[in-house]
């Protein structure tokens, strides 16, 4: 089943991509949930046609996004958690962590968008990315401390 996803989905596509997806996952949770349409060819021409209208406006967004990615690619953030006395974290640093620490910075970034590659349950040097558009990443540097 061809669907037209009115929004970025975690691992499925981006608001606008028309996605093959099994026929129960489509009917069951994304069409009532209103998270994508059906792709018939009228709705294929009417995607077609308001992509074309919006080619501007989808432009400036990705240039706000290389913008927001330059200032973040090099950050380096602490983020203080608490361990045993062998350096093991109690619990775990998750996204949460780290999109409040990176409004501390001044930087307001929605958590569901940051990607942590590996679990942090030590302290140590970590990597995140951030997506901030489908063709724009950033990665910052996650320094991990005891509190």
């Amino acid at each position: 089943m061809q669907v037209i996803l009115k929004e970025d989905i975690i691992n499925l596509g981006y608001k606008d991509d028309i996605v093959t997806v099994k026929d129960g996952y489509g009917r069951n949770y994304l069409i009532p949930e209103g998270k994508a349409i059906i792709a018939s060819e009228s709705a294929k021409k009417v995607l077609a046609e308001n992509l074309k209208q919006r080619a501007h406006k989808l432009e400036k967004i990705k240039a706000d996004a290389v913008e927001l990615a330059q200032k973040l690619n090099g950050l380096t953030l602490t983020i203080g958690a608490k361990t045993s006395s062998t350096g093991t974290i109690f619990g775990s640093v998750t996204n949460i962590q780290v999109a409040e620490a990176l409004e501390k910075e001044g930087h307001k970034i929605d958590r569901k968008i940051i990607y942590i590659k590996e679990a942090i349950k030590e302290v140590g040097n970590y990597k995140a990315v951030i997506k901030l558009h489908k063709e724009v990443a950033a990665e910052i540097a996650l320094n991990v401390v005891s509190e």
